[in-house]
């Protein structure tokens, strides 16, 4: 039975230079109850695993705005004026990976794998610095698993357990960040009472710790 909080309980999980994911894909299925009162304290130096940064002063982009980010593990910063500025200044660190490498490293931490072997990056600059492992004469890179102290994400409809369905496209990093952390809460536009069917369960609930009540704070 995963416990239900507020956007402001929910922050005193977060602490000084935390590895955070949070769920997303620019506007749509973002958290953004929690981001709002994040914003407010004194905590920083996080970590970002995201699918991005958001746009300026727009949900993830409010992290970005108030410098609580040190480094943002992402696959695009385009979108987010100020997060390509900082990185142009030296201020924030930046890691761009392919999306699809991304979404495999947070995946390759949940299921328990050391890794993932892929072909992307092969003769760019993202091959720097990375393991290459040849099978049946094809070259791979070795790309590590992704794992987050708190994953930060959203949902559609949720139950008392914990079991997490999505609407659309908010399923996107918000389905698979649940099973790469420590600590994971999740921001329901809808909470019911009754199990959710388990033809519908994306999410199952051992994964989720605590619930908050989206209500019209969610996005689609």
């Amino acid at each position: 039975m995963a416990n239900i909080i507020t956007p402001a309980e929910a922050v005193r999980f977060f602490k000084h230079n935390q590895t955070i994911m949070i769920g997303g894909f620019l506007n749509c299925g973002v958290p953004n109850s929690v981001i709002d009162e994040l914003v407010k304290t004194s905590l920083g130096g996080f970590t970002l695993i995201s699918n991005d940064t958001g746009e300026a002063g727009k949900n993830r982009g409010q992290l970005i705005s108030a410098g609580k980010i040190k480094k943002a593990i992402v696959s695009h910063i385009g979108t987010n004026p100020e997060t390509v500025q900082l990185y142009s200044e030296g201020k924030i660190e930046v890691d761009l990976q392919p999306q699809g490498s991304l979404a495999e490293r947070i995946r390759a931490d949940g299921a328990g794998l050391g890794g993932i072997l892929t072909p992307v990056g092969i003769g760019t600059d993202v091959e720097q610095g990375k393991q290459k492992i040849v099978v049946n004469d094809k070259t791979y890179l070795l790309e590590t698993p992704l794992h987050a102290d708190i994953a930060l994400v959203y949902a559609t409809y949720a139950d008392r357990f914990g079991n997490l369905a999505f609407h659309g496209s908010t399923r996107n990093f918000n389905a698979i960040m649940p099973m790469a952390a420590d600590v994971v809460i999740v921001e329901a536009e809808h909470i019911s009472d009754e199990p959710l069917s388990p033809d519908n369960i994306v999410v199952p609930g051992i994964f989720v710790d605590f619930l908050i009540d989206g209500g019209a704070n969610g996005t689609d």
